[in-house]
């Protein structure tokens, strides 16, 4: 991470709390009167000669444009000279859908017997609130195209405790008008989450493969098990990946050209890649609805409307799929109990917990200096507050206000973690650079008008 950097004497980094291939995400907080809790995202530096990551600035430019309750906000950019490198500055969420699954899983696995899952709140609304971030997104004519649990954050403590905010924009794509077909874009979508329409290599496809991962994302939040487990060929990247379409057939059974005309058309599917149009089940595929009847944890005891939904994600032909603003007004949502803005919380009551994230200590960072600082510790003072329990705290699953959130150009205000910690004994920075870097500054300037 660049510590070095003249634009982190902003903020105190408490640690470490997780990576991936684009780079790190470090927990931090602002210095200023009133500190906030954010999470900056650092970026692995590219290849020489190929400066910022193209990654970073698909991020800045949709998160930009991209203003809605259920996506997460972009706080700053920082722009460090010297490597040239980008971190980009987010609001701070505590969980993810991924290890609050994993959560569960742990916990019903020492119970004897079995415990349960999610409770029918919590999913419904976890689910009500992923719905509204993907219509909004699809509204604004943005795919996300890789939608999987790590990747939907749900708030902690605070003024947005319970909130989902869908994050990662990295291989999002703007679908009016392309420059290019969106297949040379590349493999998208994690394989798990991975539509039928890429799996078969379509060269062409719509928002309805972010529906397939919200439906493989909801089965898994009701079985706390990845709805289809496949198993990736790593090489060549064009390969058909045999395995993932297998797992889908065993359950759903092989798709029909009588249901899905385009199904012909598929390159893998024509050319008949390893077989696949002769594939022949073990067994009789037991359908969605045999198949979550018998591994569902969560979501409550009447679990039709659920099955039903889940099934119109689901649905191979995507044409037929359901649409993020048609799934918020499918019955599931308007039966008890109702979704609400606080996943955790229900009529004043907290339903749910999940542990915080652990946080790795950063290596002995340097300052603008170039000399070498302690870690800052982690704030120490009282626990965050609580959201109020008085007052609504249930959404009304009505079209009309969704698609007032949903509006593409409509700017949410800004809500960030607010959290508070002692003042510090050191005297706090100014907002400003250090003597001689205005140049530098107006550079920055006229590169971040250009993203």
């Amino acid at each position: 991470m660049p510590f070095n950097c003249s634009r982190f004497v902003l903020y105190d980094v408490v640690g470490k709390i997780g990576e991936g291939t684009y780079g790190e995400v470090y927990q931090a907080y602002t210095r200023e009167a009133t500190p906030r809790l954010l999470a900056i995202k650092t970026f692995k530096p590219g290849k020489e000669g190929e400066g910022v990551s193209p990654t970073a600035i698909r991020e800045i430019m949709l998160l930009r444009e991209m203003h809605h309750p259920n996506v997460v906000h972009l706080d700053a950019t920082l722009i460090c000279r010297q490597d040239p490198s980008l971190s980009l500055v987010f609001e701070y969420a505590e969980h993810d859908l991924y290890e609050m699954v994993r959560s569960h899983r742990e916990r019903t696995a020492k119970s004897v017997p079995p415990g349960q899952g999610f409770g029918a709140y919590t999913l419904k609304s976890l689910m009500w609130q992923l719905l509204a971030g993907t219509a909004a997104m699809h509204a604004a004519h943005l795919m996300h195209r890789d939608l999987k649990p790590s990747n939907v954050l749900v708030m902690g403590e605070g003024s947005q405790q319970g909130q989902v905010k869908i994050a990662d924009f990295g291989l999002a794509r703007i679908f009016t008008s392309p420059l290019r077909p969106l297949s040379d874009n590349g493999v998208v979508v994690t394989i798990w989450y991975r539509a039928p329409e890429l799996l078969l290599g379509a060269k062409h496809y719509t928002t309805a493969v972010d529906m397939w991962a919200l439906g493989c994302i909801f089965g898994e939040l009701l079985t706390l098990r990845p709805l289809f487990h496949g198993e990736e060929r790593k090489t060549p990247a064009t390969a058909f990946q045999i395995d993932q379409m297998d797992k889908i057939m065993r359950v759903m059974g092989a798709p029909s050209a009588r249901t899905w005309p385009e199904l012909e058309a598929l390159p893998h599917w024509s050319n008949n890649a390893d077989g696949v149009r002769s594939w022949q089940p073990h067994s009789k595929p037991p359908g969605l609805h045999q198949h979550l009847s018998n591994t569902a944890r969560g979501g409550g005891t009447d679990k039709t409307a659920a099955l039903d939904l889940l099934t119109a994600l689901l649905e191979y032909n995507p044409r037929n799929r359901i649409t993020a603003a048609q799934a918020l007004n499918h019955p599931y949502f308007k039966q008890e109990p109702l979704p609400g803005n606080n996943a955790f919380v229900q009529n004043g009551q907290q339903v749910a917990w999940f542990p915080v994230r652990q946080k790795v200590p950063p290596k002995a960072p340097m300052d603008p200096q170039g000399t070498v600082t302690q870690p800052p510790r982690a704030p120490q003072g009282p626990p965050l507050p609580s959201v109020p329990t008085t007052g609504p705290n249930r959404l009304t699953p009505t079209v009309s206000q969704q698609q007032l959130d949903a509006a593409p150009n409509r700017r949410q205000p800004s809500s960030t973690v607010g959290t508070k910690r002692p003042a510090s004994s050191q005297p706090q920075p100014q907002r400003r650079l250090p003597d001689g870097d205005d140049k530098g500054l107006l550079q920055e300037q006229i590169l971040l008008a250009q993203l």
